[in-house]
């Protein structure tokens, strides 16, 4: 049973690759429905993931890790927080620092 107020994970790797490599990784991250590719680079490309829970993103980075050609995926970045709140209104806060 699911819990009133899931979690959602968004993460960022950046994945170190063979030049020969990249169209295979680009056509895996593609056929995912939470993972983006970001940025691709000859050798180095950035991968955003969103998914439901911590484990998925660990699943992510080894899958990607798996791939051939793959040499590293880091981990950069990893926020949770409940999904509702992913959809509520950000309120404009008072600036700090001097007026224009």
């Amino acid at each position: 049973m699911k819990s009133a107020v899931e979690d959602v994970h968004i993460a960022s790797f950046v994945v170190q690759h063979r030049a020969e490599a990249a169209d295979a990784m680009a056509a895996h991250i593609a056929g995912s429905d939470d993972m983006e590719l970001a940025l691709r680079g000859e050798f180095r490309s950035v991968v955003l993931c969103e998914c439901d829970n911590q484990y998925l993103v660990m699943d992510r980075i080894e899958a990607l890790r798996a791939l051939p050609g793959v040499l590293n995926v880091s981990l950069v970045y990893h926020h949770a927080e409940p999904g509702e709140s992913l959809d509520a209104p950000v309120s404009s806060a008072p600036s700090s620092g001097a007026k224009p």
